[in-house]
């Protein structure tokens, strides 16, 4: 499975950031690792210069194969929170898509 890490120019993903990301995701989708060939996280500050409050996005989108991809996005007031965050959402998507092909 290939992790993809993009981080927009408002935001300040250095190798820690993308580490945690990946861990997130790989965490998250290990049940189903073999049915996943890629994972893009997209990380962006929502807000930008204005800043605020959960103004820090994560969206994770899984290609499935054979599949349509399965996006989630998650707001949180830092990088670490939305990642964990949309981590968790990417997981319970997961569990019901994949759940209900298992069901047939």
């Amino acid at each position: 499975m290939q992790i993809q890490v993009h981080a927009d120019s408002s935001v300040k993903a250095g190798q820690h950031v993308a580490g945690a990301a990946e861990a997130a995701v790989e965490g998250a989708v290990q049940r189903w690792a073999r049915r996943i060939p890629r994972v893009e996280v997209h990380l962006s500050d929502v807000n930008r210069h204005k800043g605020g409050a959960d103004d820090k996005r994560c969206v994770m989108e899984a290609r499935l194969g054979g599949l349509e991809p399965v996006a989630v996005t998650h707001t949180a007031a830092t990088l670490m929170d939305a990642i964990d965050g949309a981590a968790a959402k990417l997981h319970k998507s997961l569990q019901s898509t994949l759940g209900r092909l298992s069901d047939r």
